[in-house]
């Protein structure tokens, strides 16, 4: 059964918290952390993104990085803007997005969970990523953020973080510049976090990577690597476990995933749509924004026009957990067979937009001249992941996009 453990965590003081909390490391590049740290002193980013602090032509894996987030990291700690609790506890961490908050419980995961496939995975990881926050990791001797898990809902855990919500007030509570509210409370109480822990290792089976594959995978291998350099090595050891926040999968949701590809593999617009109607019923929506109704159906914006994509019966199988995901079959109806690409990993003629931009970024890079064409697609369910992840599946890279986004630096776990 799944592993909760308290800690002792590493956090700002309330006055600065907001100041110091910052988007995870991958869902900005250098420039827009620079200007997000921009006269922030306190941002977390000049720890999880420690390029924006160096020369901007630097390497993004030069060893100068890597020294300077630890570099900030001692700065951050002896100036007091991050400090330790003194006795190890849980956290809920909750966020409000458009009227709809959703609660997760701050608490750390075992590498050995990782390691036996309780911990469970739909996506692969890229050995440059995972290196890089290897790397990370080991320098800061720290989980800088938490990973995004989640696990099918216990009643009893619910009623629990419910009641301590309900009767403590939040150490933080502050909406960021994005509209999101981000809210903290302590669940420091020896008698309840015995309970909460108990609670998991009897009724939750297994967890679900939701978000953060590469750190889960990163902050496991060094893990794994401490524990064999260690010969006095008890299992008791932090370097045991790594920060994570656990949502119970109904109160989560995921919002769609879209593309945008450069070309049409050579053909004109003609051609294109007598390959598409093959395998689909087209029709044209006009100029008016088209969003997918259903599974099974996609948007297309191509030549200033919206047109919807109904993909054709027995084009898929929807006995198959993969094959029946739209990720699957635009990518084997379109994306490999009309348009030859067939990494979408690698390839530098395809891009990906979280669907939380909205359907007019897929318009806007489309009539900038950057991109030929943009598909849009119908949402992945939390039943479609957990289904895949039981099964020993994988998805189709960038299938899932979660909103919102946790805020790093409100709880750091050191491995010492």
């Amino acid at each position: 059964m799944a592993i909760l453990k308290p800690f002792k965590g590493l956090r700002p003081p309330v006055e600065i918290a907001k100041d110091m909390a910052s988007r995870p490391y991958d869902v900005l590049n250098s420039d827009e952390a620079r200007e997000e740290a921009r006269d922030n002193p306190y941002s977390l980013l000049h720890i999880v993104k420690p390029e924006i602090d160096c020369p901007p032509d630097i390497s993004e894996y030069d060893p100068l990085i890597y020294n300077t987030a630890k570099r900030n990291l001692d700065k951050f700690r002896e100036r007091k803007w991050l400090v330790q609790d003194r006795d190890e506890q849980l956290y809920i961490y909750a966020q409000t997005m458009e009227g709809k908050t959703q609660y997760g419980l701050v608490g750390c995961a075992a590498v050995e969970d990782y390691m036996n496939d309780r911990i469970k995975k739909h996506e692969l990881t890229r050995k440059d990523k995972e290196e890089d926050r290897i790397k990370h990791v080991k320098i800061t001797n720290a989980n800088m953020e938490p990973v995004f898990f989640t696990y099918r809902a216990v009643p009893e855990i619910d009623a629990i973080v419910s009641s301590c919500v309900k009767n403590n007030d939040p150490v933080y509570d502050f909406t960021a510049e994005d509209g999101v509210g981000h809210h903290l409370w302590l669940l420091d109480d020896p008698e309840l976090i015995s309970e909460v822990a108990g609670l998991f290792e009897e009724k939750v089976p297994c967890t679900y990577v939701a978000d953060g594959h590469h750190r889960t995978a990163a902050a496991a291998i060094v893990g794994n690597e401490k524990k064999s350099a260690n010969p006095d090595h008890t299992g008791e050891e932090e370097y045991n476990y790594f920060l994570a926040v656990h949502f119970p999968d109904n109160q989560l949701s995921i919002i769609d995933y879209n593309r945008v590809v450069k070309d049409l593999n050579g053909l004109d617009e003609n051609d294109f749509f007598e390959r598409l109607r093959e395998v689909f019923t087209v029709e044209e929506k006009g100029q008016e924004i088209y969003k997918p109704g259903r599974l099974h159906n996609f948007s297309l914006y191509l030549g200033g026009k919206w047109y919807s994509l109904t993909a054709r019966p027995g084009t898929y199988n929807d006995d198959d957990p993969i094959g029946c995901l739209d990720v699957t079959i635009l990518s084997e109806l379109v994306l490999d067979n009309i348009l030859d690409i067939k990494d979408l990993r690698t390839d530098k003629r395809i891009d990906f937009v979280g669907g939380i931009r909205g359907l007019g970024e897929l318009q806007r890079r489309v009539d900038s001249g950057e991109m030929k064409a943009a598909f849009a697609l119908y949402p992945v369910t939390m039943k479609q992941l957990m289904d895949i992840a039981d099964t020993g599946n994988l998805m189709p890279p960038k299938t899932t996009w979660f909103e919102p986004k946790l805020r790093s630096g409100l709880v750091v776990h050191l491995l010492e």
